[in-house]
């Protein structure tokens, strides 16, 4: 049986978050618009600097701020125009800054797989943002 668009993208960022460097969460992100990918990206350390598997994660307040997250990461891939109106299909829950930058990308829809205990859900502050949980049930 052939998978629905979402579930396509979702194992698409299940695969993303393998090549995640923080060994705390492996996040992964797809950016797509008219069902083409447009950005993937995946929590771990900027581009030339050392990596949490590498030399320890880098904890303030019991979070870790060496990764760059993997929303964050994918956004950064893409242009604005690519961002505008589409859908980021993430592993996990974005977190509050996450959340901001979605909000402020562009993007209009965000579907997460797994749940993440925030403080604050900022994303009830953008009711033009659309929030989908989907459960991936995995095949036997």
């Amino acid at each position: 049986m052939r998978k629905d668009w979402d579930s396509y993208f979702m194992d698409i960022a299940m695969m993303v978050k393998e090549r995640s460097t923080c060994p705390r969460l492996h996040v992964g992100a797809v950016i797509v618009k008219d069902k083409r990918i447009k950005a993937t990206g995946y929590n771990g350390s900027p581009s030339g600097v050392d990596h949490c598997e590498d030399v320890g994660c880098l904890m303030i307040h019991n979070h870790c701020k060496r990764a760059v997250h993997a929303e964050v990461n994918a956004i950064m891939q893409c242009s604005p125009e690519e961002r505008e109106g589409a859908t980021i299909y993430v592993t996990a829950q974005p977190c509050i800054d996450c959340a901001k930058a979605v909000i402020g990308s562009g993007i209009k829809k965000v579907v997460y797989a797994k749940p993440y205990k925030a403080d604050y859900d900022f994303f009830e502050e953008a009711p033009w943002i659309e929030v989908v949980y989907l459960n991936p049930v995995e095949e036997k």
